[in-house]
């Protein structure tokens, strides 16, 4: 076959174009710093993007529920410990109290005090974060408590606040009011006041509300154990998608990152290849009339 000008001119140009191309590739990677920047380049690997990806957002959408689950228990533990203060508070008065030598005068001053404490643990039961009311099961939007200590939500009816922190697992976020703050704390508290303000009452009238009290403090400790308890399973499940994520992340990295030194040689050998195929063929190309003519 013979082989003619126009086919040498069409197959250098046709070359020239291919190692253009790759140039421009190249120099995409290095701009970029990514393999591909559209799925037509490499189908496979836009294909294992778009699952890697997928996998980094769900990860990030239960770190972020994470947030979540810690803000109420970090404030429900925080509430606990203020409750187990104003009991332990309850407490002491009561002793004081029982005391036979007290006056009535005196245990009215320490009724005072303990109404005090009371409207305190109202406060502590109706303690909201970002605006919901975290003793109140899913009803958050209503408080659980009312100011003079009745139960505004219906112990029989409560649903616990279970949010999702990666597949398949979720995680009780919230305290039951009933385990705490209860009717019938409030209802001793009540009692207790009563007999503080009755001038008959005796030191044992009031000594027996003291093993009541230190009843509603084990309830507390109570709570506060099986809180502790999901706090440390959260901890270690915290700990698991911030590894997932960093195992996620290096995956996507390899598949879709350009390597940049590799490239880097990548694009010089390609520009030095295309610099010769360039000089070489402006020697194949025959000399036009015009060459002459000078």
């Amino acid at each position: 076959m013979r082989i003619t000008q126009s086919m040498l001119s069409q197959d250098f140009l046709r070359q020239l174009n291919n190692s253009t191309n790759n140039l421009a590739t190249l120099q995409q990677q290095l701009t970029t710093g990514k393999k591909i920047t559209k799925p037509s380049q490499d189908p496979v690997i836009a294909t294992l993007g778009i699952g890697y990806r997928s996998d980094v957002n769900h990860v990030d959408q239960y770190s972020r529920n994470m947030d979540t689950v810690h803000q109420w228990m970090d404030s429900s533990d925080s509430a606990l410990d203020e409750t187990n203060d104003v009991l332990q508070r309850l407490n002491e008065l009561t002793t004081e109290a029982s005391n036979d030598t007290y006056t009535a005068d005196q245990r009215a001053n320490i009724e005072k005090e303990v109404g005090q404490l009371k409207n305190q643990l109202v406060t502590i039961a109706n303690t909201q974060v970002a605006g919901k009311y975290i003793f109140n099961g899913t009803n958050t939007s209503t408080k659980p408590v009312n100011d003079d200590g009745t139960l505004n939500y219906d112990p029989d009816k409560m649903s616990d606040v279970n949010i999702t922190v990666n597949n398949g697992i979720q995680i009780k976020a919230n305290v039951n009011p009933n385990d705490v703050f209860s009717q019938k704390l409030f209802d001793d508290i009540d009692q207790l006041q009563d007999a503080l303000k009755d001038s008959n009452s005796k030191g044992a009238d009031i000594s027996k509300y003291i093993s009541v009290i230190q009843g509603h403090m084990d309830n507390v400790t109570s709570a506060q154990a099986d809180l502790g308890a999901r706090e440390n399973r959260v901890d270690l499940i915290d700990n698991r998608l911030s590894n997932q994520k960093e195992i996620t992340e290096n995956i996507m990295s390899k598949n879709e990152d350009a390597d940049f030194e590799t490239t880097l040689i990548d694009f010089q050998t390609q520009q030095t290849i295309h610099n010769a195929a360039l000089a070489v063929g402006s020697k194949i190309m025959q000399p036009t009339l015009v060459d002459f003519l000078s």
